[in-house]
């Protein structure tokens, strides 16, 4: 991923700017972690980052090539390499959890001679909610639906993928899920064929992740701050990075 001069806007207002002048790249196998407090951008530069919406200027190029908006067909291969979990799953409420999850799948590969039940069970499995697949979005709390929601995310076997906020509002025992699952991602999953992923996680603290990811960035005053290596944290003169990293 590689944003050159990008200026990201509101995705309730495509009007008003968030973020200006963000210069970041991703390389292959990274893990950020990019953290700000309440109202700097966080959603909706993950919205930019999945092509959701487009920058209001400046370059946005995923593997070499431009992002651009709408689905295309010749932009569908590309978007499919990119994994989105939006904060709180944004899941379908008419379809059970297990219909969510297997949505991309029926949508993408259905027509392709094979069975999916072993994906299926797999991503199911993942969740650890395999009992309560049956149930609909509503019947289930936050946490559930945010499971679904990253186990839809990987149905496809993305190679980057884009995590809104996903510990926002868990008690310390679905937080340390979370950490846990997220990073053995990054390493190499089984869900994902034992490939690394190359992650992108947000959120208001940045502690969690402080001896997970392996590179930083802060979101302050409509600017996106790299704060480069896990080994370069502690020497940084950044005053809010030691405030997102205080015990909270």
């Amino acid at each position: 991923m590689e944003m050159e001069h990008v200026t990201v806007t509101a995705l309730r207002n495509p009007a008003e700017p968030i973020l200006t002048d963000v210069n970041w790249k991703v390389g292959q196998g990274e893990f950020w972690a990019v953290a700000g407090l309440l109202r700097t951008g966080k959603s909706d530069l993950m919205s930019l980052a999945a092509g959701i919406m487009p920058p209001h200027c400046g370059t946005y190029r995923v593997f070499g090539n431009e992002l651009l908006t709408g689905f295309e067909e010749e932009q569908l291969a590309l978007r499919l390499r990119l994994g989105l979990v939006f904060d709180g799953g944004q899941l379908l409420h008419p379809l059970s959890l297990a219909e969510n999850i297997a949505l991309p799948l029926r949508y993408h590969w259905g027509h392709l001679d094979f069975d999916l039940t072993p994906r299926l069970q797999a991503l199911e499995a993942l969740t650890g909610l395999e009992r309560w697949m049956q149930r609909l979005p509503m019947q289930v709390n936050h946490n559930w639906r945010q499971r679904i929601g990253l186990a839809r995310a990987l149905a496809l076997k993305p190679e980057i993928l884009l995590l809104d906020s996903p510990l926002t509002g868990l008690d310390p025992r679905d937080t340390a899920w979370w950490v846990d699952t997220i990073s053995a991602l990054a390493k190499g999953h089984p869900i994902l064929d034992e490939r690394p992923a190359t992650v992108v996680v947000t959120g208001d603290n940045l502690r969690p992740w402080a001896t997970r990811a392996t590179h930083f960035a802060v979101l302050k005053d409509r600017a996106f701050f790299s704060l480069g290596p896990r080994e370069d944290l502690a020497a940084h003169p950044e005053p809010l990075l030691h405030e997102l990293l205080r015990n909270q």
